[in-house]
């Protein structure tokens, strides 16, 4: 048997188990690309588009980092500089001798170690937190001004900037309206413009702010009036709130089915994008192959510096899996590198076998499975190298 054909008989005898004990949840959606072991594989619905989550991170990262490579700024640059004083004020620790940012750096917010609280899972002195109040009111559209106001208003900062690490969904929000204050265009714009159209992601789009490149083309076609996503052809345009608004697979934050809540819109720069597995193996592919930034670069953002829990370790705005953390019987494997989300998403890049993996279970009590998946992966591969 081929490598190709004995990986994909184990993941899909895996995967049959899985999809049994997930039961109403259905099959997730799982694809893995290894050109050099002749693997291209899918599994679940390759053309749904979904919530990515945090894996949004991995291209909000990529969008600074591309800025500093351009010498916008630099990766030591504090924020202050980079953002209206009154937008970063009583967000962070400070003292009589540091500006409003207490010295926090693009590198502290990419790294979450700049001190700022986190908007959405991080205690707050009052009213419920923000996981909450995403199932509690589903119609509400939330901003990036408004994301902020949660931790300036009714949370406090962790500690100095440099301090400690502590995951931020804050921070990103900083970063997204850093890139927006830099290049002078909306987030969404630049997102396109400098990742979803040079990976080719024709189906990836900022939830509630853009609408993905195949649909705008679809309208063209069918001779309407464009679209817009911000960059290219109908650039500016007025954009109906249904082409912002895809339909996307069911997902779930507890026990509820949220897909459609505009309360989604919690995310933005943090992790507001949707996909789709073949999009999502293009980004990785383009990212890890140099086509979005230069190697050394891309090392800065992957290279470990902290604990993010067992078995997981993170850089600026990268995570690294050592399954060894997990089980020594697993120490073996390879450290994959990306991101995942709380809706247990996942993009990896494989470093040993150049395999590109991405994983959509698409539920936050999902996040076991999908990483007993990734590892009957990593598994896979290792045997299909051997072959």
């Amino acid at each position: 048997m081929r490598p190709a054909e004995s990986f994909a008989t184990r993941l899909d005898r895996h995967l049959a188990r899985a999809t049994r004990r997930r039961g109403e949840l259905g099959p997730p959606q799982v694809a893995v690309r290894a050109p050099a072991l002749g693997i291209d594989y899918r599994f679940g619905d390759a053309d749904a588009r979904f919530h990515v989550a945090s894996v949004g991170k991995l291209a909000t990262a990529t969008l600074v980092a591309q800025l500093v490579e351009q010498r916008a700024f630099a990766f030591d640059t504090p924020a202050a500089d980079l953002l209206p004083g009154d937008e970063v004020a009583g967000l962070f620790e400070t003292t009589s001798m540091t500006d409003a940012a207490g010295g926090a750096t693009v590198d502290h917010l990419l790294s979450h170690t700049a001190g700022v609280a986190d908007y959405f899972d991080g205690p707050v002195t009052s009213g419920p937190r923000m996981r909450d109040l995403v199932v509690s009111e589903p119609d509400r559209l939330w901003t990036p001004a408004d994301l902020l106001a949660v931790s300036r208003d009714r949370q406090r900062p962790v500690g100095r900037p440099g301090e400690r690490f502590q995951y931020s969904d804050t921070g990103f929000v900083l970063l997204g309206r850093i890139v927006e204050e830099t290049t002078g265009r909306a987030f969404h714009e630049v997102l396109h413009e400098r990742i979803f159209a040079p990976a080719g992601m024709r189906d990836s789009a900022l939830l509630f702010h853009s609408a993905p490149d195949r649909d705008r083309a679809a309208v063209i076609s069918d001779g309407g009036t464009p679209i817009g996503a911000g960059a290219g052809a109908g650039a500016g345009a007025e954009i109906p709130p249904s082409a912002t608004r895809p339909e996307i697979a069911p997902l779930r934050i507890g026990s509820v089915e949220a897909s459609g809540f505009t309360s989604l819109s919690c995310d933005w720069a943090g992790g507001g994008i949707v996909s789709t597995p073949g999009d999502l193996l293009a980004f990785s592919r383009a990212l890890h192959g140099g086509e979005l930034l230069a190697p050394e670069t891309l090392a800065h953002l992957a290279a470990p510096r902290n604990r993010f829990r067992p078995g997981i370790r993170y850089g600026a705005g990268m995570m690294q899996v050592r399954f060894g953390g997990f089980s020594p019987f697993l120490a073996g494997l390879p450290r994959p590198t990306g991101h995942i989300g709380v809706l247990a998403t996942h993009v990896f890049h494989d470093p040993v076998d150049d395999a590109d993996i991405v994983l959509n279970f698409a539920s936050t009590r999902e996040m076991r499975r999908s990483f007993m998946t990734l590892i009957e992966i990593e598994r896979a591969l290792q045997q299909a190298a051997r072959r």
